[in-house]
This record gives structure tokens, C-alpha cells and sequence, in this order.
């Protein structure tokens, strides 16, 4: 399998020209659209059992020198880890291209990074959020130079994750810590990254460049952000047939928000909390036993059949909407 990257290192090197690239690439364009319509959520994780592999070598690899380092300092346990992934990176992200090694690499390098710097100030700064603080801020910069060197789709992702760290942990020096406040700052950095993975699919609405890619992870970061501080204050109300209702018309907002964007992360963080919020519900009126598994069966069905008919779904929403919306979103058919 050769990737859109893969074609134009081909270019680069003189072995194509920019006018075969081009046509190229419109044939497989052509050969995909007969295949599956062109809104669908695609997006490269296996070429072969040999990402895998590369894989868990990889996880043993870095988990021995977590181990090993770790016996000296943390932070060099750390230091070692990163250093390593990077390397690691260096061949399997710059050369090969293995999307899913890629991927656990980056993750490695950046949370060995955190955890590292973390652990170590935390011996100096207990129960602090300096230690929180300053490991968040160096692990943004070091997702930064990673995705200026690698271009790894998920590093954007990584790196607002880290930024959101940032801010939440200045925000609870100044502001004393509670669970009100944590949910307030998830929220709005959920809206900020959402909004912020909207930018990146207007850049390639027809979803076939990296920009979808860099999308794809900034919606799968933003959704339990946005999801989690509404849905877990609801779960934690008291049960009754108010509180379903409201959720299940929270969950019909979100499901139409996926539909016209095309991306069905927001749907599938808060089904947790619909099952947990209906089993409440039965069990409630006296169905104790196999309440969830229930609830399970019927919400599952439900949204097998809004797979299926996903596309004549968004077409009915998407051309009830302004114009101005329906040229921002991929087209419907």
C-alpha cells in the first residue's frame, strides 16, 4: 500500500513526473469514489502484521529502558525513553513510514517526557502544580519538535493535549482545586479543540491530505473533553425519567452535530454514559437484573442501523442546512 507521501517522494526523486502524479492521483481518486463514497472517516493505522510486530518490540524495547533508568532517577528513565523513541522514530517514521509504530513511538516519547520530569519535581514540589505544570510545558515542546521533524498526524493532537495540561494546571494555582473547576476547564478546552479540529478539516473538506488526519485525532481528543463534564454531571444526578430525557436529547444533538461534520467521535465517547444513565433508569423501576445488557442491545442496534444508513441520513441534514454551512462540511450524496 503506497500513501499520498509516498507518491510524491516518488516526484521528488525524478521518478515520476508532477504531471503522472497528478494523474495518478486522479485515477485512484475515480478508482475510490466507485468504491466508497468520499465522506467516509479513512484513515491509515496497518500496512501489515509487521506494524505489529514493530510494535510490541517497540513497547519491550522502551518498557526495559523505562525500567532500567528508572533505577537511577526518573528522570532519566525519562531521558532515555525519549531519546530512544525518537531514534526509533528517526528510522521507522522518516524511513519506513509505519503509521501505527509512528504512533506508539510519539506517544512513548512524549509521555516518558511527562512522566519523567513529573515524578522528579514531584520529590521537591509534593502535591504542587508546579511539578504538573512545568512536565506538561516541556512535553508541548517536545510534541512540537517532534511534529516539525516527524509529521506524525497525532502529534497535533499530543501537543494541544499537553497544552490543555498547561493551562489547567496554571489555572489551579490561582484557583483552588475542585471537580467543578476541572469540568469547567475540560469544557472549554474541548470547545477550543474542537473548533480548532474544524479548521483543519476546512483545509481539505474532500479528506485527502495529512490535514484529515490531524483533524481525525484533534476531533478524537476533543470528544471526551467536550463529553465527559456534561455527560458525568448527569450520570450523577439523581435517576428518573427527567434525566433520560435530557440525555438522550443531549446524545440527538450530538449525533446531528457528527452527521453534518462527518466525524463520529462525539457519538461514540458519550455512549458510555447513555447505557450507564438508562441501566440507572431501569433499575430504578425494578429491573435489577441484566438492566445494562438491555439498555446495551437496544442502543447498540440502534446505532448499527444509523451506520447503515449514515449517508441518507446526512444527506436528508445536510440539505436543510444554509448553504454557507453545506460548502464548510464534505459534500453528501
Amino acid at each position: 500500500m503506497y500513501s499520498d507521501d509516498d507518491i510524491k517522494a516518488a516526484v521528488d526523486a525524478q521518478v515520476l513526473t508532477p504531471e503522472q502524479y497528478q494523474q495518478l492521483r486522479t485515477f485512484l481518486q475515480h478508482q475510490r469514489a466507485s468504491a466508497a463514497l468520499p465522506d467516509e472517516e479513512h484513515f491509515r493505522l496497518l500496512s501489515g502484521f509487521n506494524d505489529i510486530f514493530v510494535v510490541v518490540a517497540a513497547i519491550l524495547a522502551l518498557g526495559a529502558t523505562w525500567t532500567l533508568g528508572g533505577l537511577l532517577a526518573p528522570w532519566l528513565g525519562g531521558l532515555l525513553v525519549a531519546a530512544f523513541a525518537w531514534g526509533l522514530a528517526e528510522y521507522f517514521t522518516r524511513i519506513k513510514r509505519m503509521a501505527l509504530p509512528s504512533i506508539v513511538l510519539l506517544v512513548f516519547c512524549v509521555g516518558a517526557t511527562f512522566l519523567g520530569t513529573v515524578m522528579t519535581l514531584e520529590q521537591f514540589f509534593p502535591n504542587q502544580a508546579y511539578a504538573p505544570l512545568t512536565a506538561f510545558a516541556l512535553s508541548s515542546l517536545v510534541a512540537y519538535a517532534h511534529w516539525q521533524r516527524f509529521q506524525v498526524p497525532i502529534t497535533i493532537a499530543a501537543a494541544t493535549a499537553t497544552i490543555t495540561g498547561v493551562c489547567i494546571s496554571f489555572l489551579t494555582i490561582f484557583i483552588p482545586f475542585s471537580e467543578q473547576i476541572l469540568k469547567i476547564g475540560f469544557f472549554s478546552a474541548g470547545i477550543i479543540v474542537f473548533i480548532l479540529a474544524l479548521r483543519w478539516d476546512h483545509g481539505d473538506i474532500k479528506r485527502e491530505t495529512r490535514r484529515s488526519d490531524v483533524a481525525f485525532w484533534l476531533h478524537l481528543l476533543a470528544a471526551p473533553l467536550i463529553v465527559h463534564p456534561i455527560f458525568s454531571t448527569l450520570a450523577n444526578a439523581d435517576s428518573g425519567l427527567q434525566q433520560a430525557i435530557i440525555t438522550i436529547a443531549l446524545y440527538l444533538c450530538l449525533a446531528s452535530v457528527s452527521l453534518i461534520i462527518d466525524r463520529r467521535a462525539l457519538m461514540v465517547s458519550a455512549l458510555a454514559y447513555v447505557v450507564y444513565v438508562f441501566s440507572k433508569l431501569l433499575d430504578s423501576y425494578g429491573f435489577m437484573d441484566g438492566s445494562t445488557a438491555v439498555i446495551g442491545v437496544i442502543i447498540g442496534s440502534g446505532l448499527l442501523l444509523v451506520a447503515v444508513y449514515w449517508h441518507p441520513l446526512r444527506g436528508k441534514l445536510i440539505r436543510r442546512l444554509p448553504k454557507s454551512i453545506q460548502q464548510a462540511v464534505p459534500t453528501s450524496h
